[in-house]
């Protein structure tokens, strides 16, 4: 049986995928002015927070969901209507709703008490004759059901179950729930009729209520709970969207879902109609002129979607949840696979064996598995970016309140899947991102307007898969970067000096070092000019590169270029002194003889090395790994022209190539700390380790002499 600790891991896990389904939901009700279908997917979400918070006794959270429930039952009984104020309100809401989910489970500090403007605001939208029973929010202990919501959920003249199936749409199906919710469920706050609106929402539904159980007045326990439902089903629904409703009271009820099959119904009795509605429990007469919420009084049977095939044609995938560490074990048996692959390879061609024999084909064959099953593997760990583009909506939202500018967010690419390990650490860089373009891109609206753009400055965030890699662009239609006041900001904080012959990419580059801030006045959404150099270091630390590129009046775009996954990457083995060392490939521009450029010497000891019309530094490897001094006669080694994210392109000198690979990542942090130039090791098909080189950090020591490391040489 599964633990209460493992049991709220999941109820969290089911949260962040309902906060998704609550937010997609909400902006799909933007876009129609009755909320559309989408008002029954925000409500569901929301309703199933609460329920799961419930039963964890999180009552600040149950508290708030209740009254983001409740006022959106009052949407989707048609007495409010989403108007843009209206949408605006349910955005905040379900932006503090998340923050309550993530105070539970301790992502951010614990919230005391809920907003008191947003709370304020919500009872100030529900209508009039909503606003006494808004203002008190009870603590979940009273016994409350709303009886006369389910009055217009009778059962229509139907003399057998099977006439409930419609013959025009064989794929519905018949199902009869059985709800008898303990006295456990009200004093968690919970009202039945939820539960039956939901199920409405699935389809056609028929309700019996069940009172047999209720004691005489005199033996009554006002705590305890007598009252049972028999609900009639019939919905193209599957199994688990109907379970999933009653998912975080399964232990608050009994409840039993019967599929009626053809045989069954066959010999079963006649359902018959619920009675009339007694004295004892009177219908509520609606006020003149009122209309019943449509949800509840008018049943309309649920309507196929288009192209919908016959129940047995269509397929529902399976899916299990898997604790991550399992996962992270697998990978690091595949990565340990494909070392010995590349030993038995090494083998293989040290004995000397003919290419075309059996040997030399099952290597092959065993080479193609593993390569098949670490592809498998990697795609389990993958993850749509879609989680971290929903995050992105608030960030521009409360970015555009901040800065007083009207401001669309585009997204294309939300299902292009990521490593989870990547999706995780993209958060803040994006964030960084997106806040810059509003703040310092996107002009004020009355300067856009003389600029004869729209008045609602748009920003795009794109994702894509290009040569095996990840491409997210963040672009603004802004003003672009001035970059003479770019310029005169980084001399007068002595980034770079007065005289200092820059390119538009490399003035472009000064936003991204530390320090450096545009900005005149500090916000609270600016900062201290901290913010783009914690993008390109944290995008650095994940194996990617930070690329600008500005037009004026046109533009800015952000394009980060990330590895698929950080357990492998495609790397170049070269020798230094003896040591067989890796450069990631993602750095290198290319491989060069030094005889066949000029060399050049600077008065600072250092050289240079002419590229295609450019100098740039040439960085002894050997040297910087400590493994010798200086080589003066370089013409028979190698120089490799790599691109750094902090000092543009160096010539990394080299004793030899080796040749190219796929390699496992291997962590040095755990054991070691943190090295200087060293980014990770990995082993090789011979059992030896070989280190994996930080382009950056070696080129960036080069100014300042070898690394703080030995090697043995």
């Amino acid at each position: 049986m599964a633990s209460l600790a493992d049991l709220k891991e999941l109820y969290f896990q089911e949260c962040d995928e309902l906060l998704e389904a609550m937010a997609e939901g909400l902006r799909e009700m933007e876009a129609h002015s009755d909320g559309g279908e989408a008002i029954h997917s925000v409500f569901r979400a929301v309703h199933s927070i609460k329920g799961g918070a419930g039963a964890f006794d999180l009552s600040q959270l149950v508290e708030f969901a209740h009254r983001f429930e409740t006022l959106l039952d009052h949407i989707r009984a048609g007495r409010l209507a989403p108007d843009p104020d209206l949408m605006g309100l349910l955005h905040r809401a379900g932006d503090h709703l998340s923050d309550h989910v993530n105070a539970a489970k301790g992502a951010i500090d614990p919230i005391l008490e809920s907003d008191p403007k947003i709370l304020a605001a919500m009872d100030a939208a529900l209508p009039a004759d909503a606003e006494m029973a808004a203002e008190v929010i009870p603590d979940f202990t009273p016994l409350t059901l709303s009886l006369d919501a389910l009055t217009g959920l009778a059962l229509p003249d139907t003399k057998n179950p099977r006439d409930a199936i419609s013959d025009k749409n064989p794929a519905l199906i018949q199902r009869i729930i059985r709800f008898a919710p303990h006295a456990s469920l009200y004093r968690a706050g919970h009202d039945p009729a939820l539960f039956m609106r939901a199920l409405a929402d699935l389809g056609q539904i028929d309700v019996t209520l069940t009172h047999a159980e209720l004691p005489n007045l005199t033996d009554a326990d006002i705590g305890s709970a007598g009252l049972s439902w028999d609900i009639t089903l019939t919905s193209d629904a599957s199994d688990q969207e109907i379970s999933g409703i009653f998912e975080f009271v399964e232990d608050l009820a009994d409840i039993a879902i019967r599929r009626v099959d053809d045989q069954s119904m066959a010999t079963s009795e006649t359902i018959q109609a619920p009675p009339e509605p007694t004295d004892a429990f009177p219908p509520k007469k609606l006020a003149e002129g009122q209309d019943a919420p449509p949800a509840l009084s008018q049943k309309q049977p649920p309507q196929p979607a288009q192209g919908m095939g016959t129940a047995n044609q269509s397929k529902t995938v399976a899916t299990i949840r898997v604790n991550l560490d399992r996962v992270d074990r697998l990978i690091n048996l595949i990565g340990e696979l494909v070392i010995k692959e590349a030993m038995l390879e090494q083998t293989i061609d040290m004995a000397g064996l003919p290419q075309n024999s059996d040997i030399h084909k099952g290597l092959d064959g065993v080479r193609q598995l593993a390569s098949e099953i670490q592809e498998s593997v990697m795609a389990i760990r993958a993850q749509p970016l879609k989680s971290v583009f929903e995050r992105m909506h608030r960030v521009i939202r409360e970015a555009s309140d901040a800065t007083q500018k009207p401001v669309r967010l585009v997204t294309e690419g939300e299902e292009t899947e990521v490593d989870k390990t990547i999706i995780e650490k993209l958060v803040d860089p994006l964030t960084h991102m997106l806040r810059n373009s509003i703040d310092h891109g996107l002009e004020p609206s009355a300067q856009r307007r003389a600029a004869g753009k729209d008045e609602e400055g748009e920003i795009r965030l794109t994702a894509a898969h290009r040569s095996g890699r990840i491409v997210i662009e963040v672009s603004d239609d802004g003003a672009g970067i001035n970059r003479e006041k770019v310029r005169k900001i980084a001399e007068s904080k002595n980034l770079i000096s007065p005289d200092a012959q820059l390119s538009q990419t490399e003035i472009d580059n000064l936003l991204f070092l530390p320090g450096f801030s545009s900005k005149d006045e500090i916000s609270a959404l600016s900062g201290r000019g901290v913010g783009l150099d914690v993008v390109r270091r944290e995008i650095t630390s994940l194996g990617g590169r930070v690329i600008i590129q500005s037009t004026n009046g046109i533009g800015t775009s952000f394009t980060i270029s990330l590895p698929l996954t950080l357990a492998v990457l495609q790397g170049m083995l070269v020798e230094v002194e003896g040591q067989t060392v890796v450069i990631p490939i993602n750095a290198i521009v290319e491989t060069i003889q030094p005889h066949t450029v000029k060399i050049h010497s600077t008065g600072t000891h250092t050289r240079v090395v002419q590229n295609r019309g450019d100098l740039v530094p040439l960085v002894d490897a050997g040297h910087s790994l400590n493994l010798r001094a200086p080589l003066q006669n370089i013409t028979d080694r190698i120089l490799i022209i790599v691109e750094t994210d902090k000092f543009n392109r160096a010539a990394l000198l080299v004793d030899r190539i080796h040749d190219t690979r796929q390699v496992v990542i291997k962590s040095l942090e755990e054991n070691y700390g943190e090295i200087p130039g060293i980014s990770a090791a990995t082993i090789l098909g011979n059992g030896r380790i070989a280190l994996i080189l930080d382009p950056d950090e070696i080129v960036h020591a080069a100014g300042a002499g070898p690394l703080p490391i030995a090697l043995e040489a």
